[in-house]
């Protein structure tokens, strides 16, 4: 495992480091980062790597990060606004007759995101529990889809004597691993056709048997 160099003091945000460099360095950074996510764990990555392939300063680098944990949190605020967009058919839908449509829709969009976005997703998975940052940032995503799911379920009627909060969390949490799955490339889950059937069938028997 590589170990994180200690991170230099944050510089004052008043003006970017010196140096004649016009690209957009904290862009820089988070697309470098995320291209070298493409090819090996977080914990394979160190700051040193981010600065060699991005062709930046040290200085550079702790202006707009204190860490490269900090960089991941970034990438994934990014990715994942684009997921509560996709749920948003489903949680809103009036009647009976869209109930089938709105589910699949909102699981298909999951899916696509979570393949435009496996590097970055792969990488939180995988280590939000290592970071105080990243526990906080993906148990409050991840608090924040079940949340939207339950005050769903209540409006549908929970079935049986399920808790609405639980089986909110336990459908939420059941997509983040399955989706997981397929951005790592595991059989059988990474046919998304057949994981986007499949969960749609477990929301519907489950919600609306």
């Amino acid at each position: 495992m590589v170990r994180e160099e200690p991170s230099s003091p944050r510089r004052s945000r008043r003006s970017p480091p010196a140096g004649g460099d016009d690209r957009d360095i904290r862009t820089v950074i988070l697309d470098t980062t995320r291209e070298l996510l493409n090819d090996r764990r977080l914990d394979e990555i160190a700051v040193a790597d981010i600065l060699a392939a991005a062709q930046i300063s040290r200085g550079s680098f702790y202006f707009y990060f204190e860490s490269k944990h900090d960089v991941l949190a970034e990438l994934v605020h990014r990715a994942v606004g684009q997921g509560h967009a996709a749920a948003r058919p489903w949680l809103r839908h009036d009647g009976e007759d869209e109930r089938y449509a709105t589910v699949r829709h909102g699981i298909s969009e999951g899916a696509r995101l979570w393949r435009e976005q496996a590097p970055v997703l792969r990488a939180i998975v995988e280590n939000w529990r290592s970071d105080p940052k990243l526990t906080e940032l993906w148990l409050h995503q991840m608090n924040g889809y079940t949340e939207a799911t339950k005050a769903r379920i209540e409006q549908d009627g929970a079935p049986g004597t399920a808790d609405p909060q639980m089986l909110a969390s336990a459908l939420t949490w059941l997509g983040e691993r399955l989706y997981y799955l397929a951005a790592a490339g595991v059989a059988p889950f990474d046919d998304e056709e057949a994981l986007v059937d499949v969960l749609t069938y477990i929301w519907m028997k489950t919600l609306y048997a």
